[in-house]
């Protein structure tokens, strides 16, 4: 009997990938049906009880019509294409989007111009880059440090950062907020870490040794994006006195051989040039039948060295001063030594050019680096990022080919088998190790070999599945186990709902996904004060952009959300299913005003009450006529907290109270 789906997802290819996908969007709740397409029955079950995951299984050729019929694709939410043949996904979204224009396209391919036409043709459409999420997530893992994570939105960076309170005195939590920062996480050392954000009650304070996690605006860390201050011209004596970029001594010495050769030459040059011109005036002045080309030539001659073929003989020449016969002796003797000059510098060209036939590679960094093995695409994107953030870090490429695509100019590189190369890479003052290779038993031999050698060193393993990674995790329990597709179909998952994933890492065992969305009519964020979004659904707003506003990163919690608004936000795969369905947490504490401190300070609070609170002027107004009087609405903890704080500011007696469940 063949069921009737509606607004159910499709997914196409049930290998590892897709076996994920269909775990996921199962997590998000059963009343969203899954069908998924596959041209075999799946050998290979990852997921336990697959089977029973899915609403139903169809066997055949996602590229046909007639399979594509069978799976209801006119009645189709989202299709999520992972196959891994990418001609395969491009034509499976060209048939899906013929049979339902409306349906949401989610595919799997790294051909980033093909996917940008396909978007503009087809529309509801979005397409991963299979190794650019895995990279991410593996790269900020290994950061091993402070730095959680980093991600750049409308070119503004931000990174997520971990520390310890180091003060002596107690601090409110409350006070971290300010304009570029947001506080996550409050955890004391006696707790273990949790999956949630803003996981503390109102009054909290933090002590001495508590974790504290939040995101920042990062520009001002990122010393290759740092401008020079903007310097007033200085001119001659006083340019060089003062050190600018003219001349400095002090940069000079510090400057390689070859840079003070070059600087040395460049020198010799300018005054090569002005001691000929002024040979050539002072020589035609005082030999007036001397034309101004042979002045030249004459001056030319005496500083190549000429000086007796044209001042022979041991006698002072009596028509000529003895100042300039002297002069003309500077010049042969400066000539000379600056001609030496140029020949050592054209010998070392011709020497570099004759045997300099590779660039040299460089050293490997002696202490606190990453080691990077395996440069596949996965591979070669983490080494752009540990690069584009200017990590030490050695690369291992156990295949020669591997090496082709990556910069060793600017990237110590070590090319070989394991046993060879691993000594070389100095494991036992490393950072930590990204065992970042295809094949997962390579991984763990050489996680286990590295452990050995530094028992201290972060260990970051891919693998594929994630019956694998907790394998690992019981043989290395303190080893990062990433599972690439798992961490990637939370992002398909995600994308499914009509999300759009932008970045992803890790956090406490965690996927954090970095969720853009776009609000429309119907939409359940509409409406709603960023921090109703923020508590009510467990998400940190990163960015807000109205179409005829500003674009704000980290926006205040006051801004309330309209139609054709965009919106970014950190969220787990949780907190996207709770925005899905529009299921948002409680308010638990209520706000109760005593007494006004001055009669002037009741305007000022009926603003600050409307703004945080999300209530009208009027009803605001109201409440403080007749005080005490508690809020009419009750309030998330963290919002309340902050508007007791502004009331406190303007010597407004109130209270919070705790709900009861």
């Amino acid at each position: 009997m063949k069921t009737n789906f509606r607004e159910h997802f499709v997914v196409c290819g049930l290998g590892s990938l897709g076996q994920h996908c269909v775990q996921t969007l199962k997590s998000f709740g059963s009343t969203f049906p899954v069908v998924a397409i596959a041209r075999v029955p799946p050998v290979n079950q990852e997921i336990i009880a697959l089977d029973q995951l899915l609403d139903q299984l169809i066997i055949g050729d996602c590229c046909q019509d007639e399979i594509l019929k069978q799976a209801q694709i006119e009645h189709c939410r989202a299709a999520l294409i992972v196959t891994a043949d990418e001609r395969i996904n491009a034509e499976t979204a060209l048939a899906i989007r013929r049979l339902n224009s409306r349906t949401r396209l989610v595919i799997r391919s790294g051909k980033s111009n093909f996917n940008q036409l396909l978007q503009r043709h087809l529309g509801n459409f979005i397409a991963f880059e299979p190794a650019e999420l895995p990279a991410f997530a593996l790269a900020w893992t290994a950061l091993g440090d402070e730095n959680l994570a980093w991600f750049s939105l409308d070119n503004q960076w931000l990174r997520l950062v971990q520390k310890d309170y180091q003060q002596t005195y107690a601090r409110a939590l409350v006070t971290f907020n300010h304009h570029g920062r947001r506080l996550l996480q409050h955890h004391p050392p006696w707790l273990e870490p949790t999956t949630t954000f803003y996981n503390w009650p109102p009054g909290t304070v933090a002590n001495r040794g508590d974790r504290l996690i939040y995101v920042e605006m990062a520009h001002q860390f990122l010393g290759y994006q740092r401008t020079m201050p903007v310097q007033t011209k200085t001119w001659g004596w006083r340019k060089w006195r003062s050190g600018g970029r003219s001349f400095s001594w002090q940069r000079f010495w510090q400057l390689s051989l070859r840079q003070k050769l070059r600087s040395i030459a460049a020198l010799s040059g300018v005054i090569i040039t002005a001691l000929l011109f002024l040979g050539s005036v002072l020589f035609h002045y005082y030999y007036p039948d001397t034309s101004w080309l042979g002045a030249f030539y004459g001056t030319t001659v005496l500083l190549l060295g000429g000086y007796g073929d044209l001042f022979g003989g041991w006698e002072a020449i009596p028509q000529l001063p003895w100042w300039l016969q002297l002069f003309a002796l500077s010049l042969s003797v400066v000539g000379t030594a600056f001609v030496g000059i140029l020949y050592a510098l054209l010998t070392e060209a011709l020497l570099s050019a004759s045997f300099q036939f590779q660039p040299a590679q460089l050293p490997v960094p002696q202490q606190d680096h990453i080691i990077l093995v395996g440069l596949d695409p996965v591979g070669q994107q983490i080494a752009q990022l540990l690069q584009q953030f200017r990590q030490p870090f050695v690369a291992i490429a156990l295949k020669p080919q591997q090496a082709q695509n990556l910069d060793y100019r600017h990237v110590p590189l070590l090319t070989g088998s394991l046993e060879t190369v691993l000594p070389q890479a100095n494991v036992k003052t490393a950072r930590s190790i990204i065992l970042a290779t295809a094949d997962e038993m390579v991984n763990l031999e050489a996680a286990l070999w590295v452990r050995s050698q530094n028992p201290e060193i972060g260990l970051v393993l891919r693998a594929s599945g994630q019956r694998l990674s907790d394998h690992i995790n019981t043989v290395l329990p303190d080893a990062h186990v990433l599972s690439v597709y798992a961490l990637m179909a939370e992002a398909f998952a995600g994308a499914a709902f009509g999300e759009n994933i932008l970045n992803l890492f890790r956090l406490n065992q965690t996927t954090i996904l970095v969720t853009e969305y776009h609000i429309e009519a119907g939409d359940t964020l509409n409406g709603l004060l960023l921090s109703d979004i923020a508590y009510g659904y467990g998400v940190v707003p990163l960015l807000h952009h109205h179409p005829n506003g500003e674009t704000q990163l980290l926006p205040p919690e006051d801004i309330q959300l309209h139609l054709g608004d965009r919106l970014v936000v950190l969220a787990t795969i949780e907190s996207l299913r709770r925005i899905e369905v529009g299921q948002k947490f409680p308010k638990t504490y209520s706000l109760t005003i005593e007494k006004l401190g001055y009669q002037n300070a009741a305007f000022e609070a009926t603003r600050a009450i409307a703004r945080i609170s999300g209530c009208s002027l009027t009803v605001a107004h109201d409440l403080l006529q007749q005080l005490p009087q508690a809020l009419p609405e009750p309030l998330y903890g963290q919002p309340a907290e902050r508007l007791l704080h502004t009331l406190q500011k303007l010597q407004i007696h109130g209270s919070l109270q705790k709900l009861p469940d």
